[in-house]
Parts: C-alpha cells; sequence; structure tokens
C-alpha cells in the first residue's frame, strides 16, 4: 500500500470472480474506521477512493512473477524509498522471510532473480 494507491494481489475461491464485490466491501469498511473526516453524506466518501479499479487474471508462474516484481518495486518506483526492502508495508518482508526473494532485491535499480523479468 502506498499513500495514493495500492496494489494487490489475492487468491479468490474457485469459480469466483466477483473483485468488484470485495473492493466494494473493502472501501466501504476503510471509510467507516476512517470515519466522518473522509464522507461528505451517507454513503459518499468524499473523493478517498476512485470509482474503479484495474484487474488482471493472472496467467501463469512467470506472470505471477512479473506482477509480484512490479508490486514489490513500486514504492522505490515512485521514491518513497531507496531500496524495497526499506517499505514496511509489504508483503515483499514475508516473501523475504520465505526465500522468495534476496533481502536485497531491487537495490536502487530495477532488476529481478534470474529467469524473470521486471514489468511496467
Amino acid at each position: 500500500m502506498l499513500p495514493n494507491h495500492m496494489h494487490a494481489i489475492w487468491t479468490l475461491p474457485v469459480d469466483d470472480f466477483d473483485f468488484s464485490t470485495r473492493w466494494g466491501r473493502i472501501k466501504a469498511g476503510f471509510t467507516r474506521y476512517c470515519g466522518k473526516a473522509h464522507t461528505s453524506a451517507p454513503g459518499h466518501d468524499a473523493g478517498l477512493w476512485q470509482p474503479r479499479f484495474w484487474e488482471h487474471l493472472i496467467r501463469d508462474e512467470a506472470d505471477f512473477a512479473v506482477h509480484m516484481d512490479y508490486t514489490h518495486y513500486n514504492p522505490v518506483k515512485h521514491g518513497y524509498v531507496r531500496r524495497v526492502i526499506d517499505w514496511p508495508y509489504s508483503s515483499f518482508h514475508r516473501c523475504v522471510r520465505q526465500g522468495t526473494y534476496p533481502a536485497d532485491w531491487g537495490g536502487n535499480e530495477p532488476h529481478c532473480l534470474p529467469g524473470r523479468t521486471f514489468g511496467e
């Protein structure tokens, strides 16, 4: 999660493709949690959320790797940190603990694990 946008990779239940309802519930819950400071009237979020989202169905392991790389590198790309590991609000830390990424992945320049490509 970044201050002005977020990326998420979800695994939905089999035969469930209802991204819209899930995003709607996340937005509604977050807006309720933030309180009246972010609402203009009942049922309105005062511009806290954009009305749309972009979805992409992951096709295979290579596609998954590209999207994980992109998501993890995003805080560096937007100038919030110099190294991927410095962004505390990322699944990158869990991936390092699991051995998926080395702790120094991303450094100061976009690069990837062998056999992976960095997606835009």
